[in-house]
């Protein structure tokens, strides 16, 4: 029962962190599409695997009764997404030592809700590239989900062996009916 308590627990994880990743790469995704650019290799490889990752996810928890019977296949197939999701992250390592943000110590502020604003001066300013920071994300993501896919292959194979300590007892019964030829 607790096993399967944290299978539930890191499959919502899994879940938690594969949706922001898609929502991240589908936006790179449309906005080459709309361009009538290819979706480079690194960005489309970690996108399709989060797409799958996450079908996979939704599904084994959906399913738990049927994913505990046959636990040594979902086993093998978190083992698979393991390997996609390490290949993704590897496609895209170039982004890893990319600097995202931009701080200086002198700049203006604004902060707008509805209707009223303030603006103003501030010792600090604070930039962000967008592209660049949710790309990282998707790859801080990415290497998240190894971690987590690992977990619950790991708990489904404890899983496949509690269960294979029980004994099946067969009974069997015979009943012999005589008949009479005349």
């Amino acid at each position: 029962m607790i096993g399967g308590l944290l299978f539930s627990f890191w499959r919502f994880l899994e879940i938690i962190t594969l949706i922001p990743t898609l929502g991240m790469l589908a936006y790179f995704v449309h906005q080459f599409e709309s361009q009538n650019f290819l979706t480079p290799d690194s960005v489309l490889v970690l996108f399709i695997v989060s797409v799958l990752a996450a079908a996979w996810a939704i599904a084994t928890v959906l399913r738990r009764k049927s994913t505990r019977d046959s636990a040594l296949f979902v086993s093998f197939i978190d083992l698979c997404f393991i390997g996609a999701f390490i290949a993704g992250v590897y496609e895209l390592r170039y982004i890893a030592n990319a600097d995202c943000t931009n701080f200086s110590a002198d700049g203006r502020f604004s902060l707008t809700i509805d209707n009223n604003g303030v603006t103003g001066d501030s010792p600090f300013q604070f930039n962000t590239d967008k592209n660049c920071a949710m790309l990282k994300a998707s790859f801080a993501f990415g290497i998240m989900n190894c971690i987590f896919f690992a977990i619950t292959s790991f708990l489904l194979l404890f899983m496949h062996r509690k269960r294979d300590d029980k004994e099946v007892v067969v009974k069997e019964t015979y009943r012999r009916r005589s008949h009479d030829s005349r």
